[in-house]
């Protein structure tokens, strides 16, 4: 019988011992990283959420806001849409910021796929909803992306203040009834602060390089003889 030789073990040197560490560290650090989340955000949807013993005429009023809370939010834009005169320019801005914030907030909520409440047994599922992903909230990307849209005007201000509060509420609503935690709600806001602040600093650029273009063409014509 033919023995084959074995090489002997290589060694690892100090450095690579260094990177293996580390590798093992930073992992171990994401892995506590992400239970500290996990439980902070199951803690936080049990202190708002109805859960199985729901109050029963915060249970109506919840679920009426969680499914319509986002028709009042129209019923706010309607209203914009008519008064104050001057501002339809910019309710179409405020509506296509809000239409690139749906997508985006259904392409990360789809990209992390994470489930919902009732998905993991946590509450019931008060109000009909698909097991799709939890995270950010869609309603709450898209409300708070038009408040801040319009507390960008003047004469919005009050549409906008309103329909925070709209936004606000129907997002309690929306972790009451058991198909969001509050981080998806506090995800969709830091989203349309996001895409609200690109398009405040986008008009910023555009409205100066208009301003130089008509500052150089008056002096191009200053110079003309």
């Amino acid at each position: 019988m033919r023995l084959t030789e074995r090489s002997p073990p290589r060694l690892l040197s100090s450095t690579e011992n260094s990177h293996e560490f580390n590798a093992v560290a930073a992992a171990g650090l994401c892995a506590d990283g992400k239970d500290i989340m996990s439980d902070l955000n199951t803690t936080l949807f049990n202190l708002v959420a109805a859960g199985f013993e729901p109050h029963p005429i915060l249970l109506v009023l919840a679920v009426a806001l969680a499914s319509g809370g986002v028709w009042v939010g129209v019923a706010i834009v309607i209203r914009a849409w008519w008064r104050p005169a001057g501002m339809r320019v910019h309710i179409v801005w405020t509506l296509a910021v809000a239409a690139l914030a749906a997508m985006a907030a259904h392409a990360i909520a789809a990209a992390l796929n994470l489930p919902r409440p009732f998905m993991l047994g946590l509450s019931p599922e008060y109000i009909s909803h698909g097991a799709r992903g939890s995270l950010p909230s869609t309603h709450a990307t898209v409300m708070s992306a038009i408040a801040l849209m319009f507390l960008l005007r003047r004469p919005l201000r009050p549409a906008g203040i309103a329909m925070a509060l709209v936004a606000g509420i129907t997002g309690w609503a929306r972790v009451y009834v058991g198909v969001h935690f509050p981080v998806d709600i506090a995800a969709g806001i830091i989203l349309a602060a996001g895409i609200t602040g690109l398009f405040f600093a986008s008009a910023v650029v555009l409205r100066r390089l208009r301003a130089s273009q008509s500052a150089r063409r008056s002096a191009a014509i200053l110079r003309t003889p």
